[in-house]
């Protein structure tokens, strides 16, 4: 759990780096992070009276994480060799981020690339 937390507050420490490489697990926890706690404001969201103060602390989080969620996916697309322009494809509905997904999901490049060395020797 220690390394979860360090791994998300690392990813969050570095909201402004859209250049270098990220390893897919680095990736995956942060996004899984994300998804947990918008699920459980989600739900909560839902409690009639405090529903809205909720619902309210979800958009903010949702803001404060679009920039860093940015960043990540543009380390992770370096490192499978592709450019961060792809994140663009975000905006073609469901096949967009079909397509994301998959180029996120591969094995990053073994050695150095033009985006930098390799997360793993790190």
């Amino acid at each position: 759990m220690e390394a979860l937390l360090i791994t998300y507050l690392g990813v969050l420490k570095k909201f402004k780096v859209f250049d270098g490489r990220s390893r897919r697990r680095e990736f995956w926890t942060f996004y899984i992070c994300n998804l947990a706690i918008s699920f459980v404001l989600s739900i909560l969201s839902q409690i009639p009276i405090l529903g809205i103060i909720f619902t309210i602390v979800s958009v903010l989080f949702g803001l404060a994480i679009l920039i860093p969620s940015l960043a990540i996916g543009a380390r992770r697309l370096h490192d499978t060799n592709r450019t961060a322009m792809l994140l663009l494809l975000c905006l073609i509905p469901v096949v967009g981020a079909i397509i994301l997904i998959v180029f996120w999901a591969q094995e990053g490049d073994a050695g150095e690339n033009k985006y930098g060395p390799n997360p793993k020797a790190a």
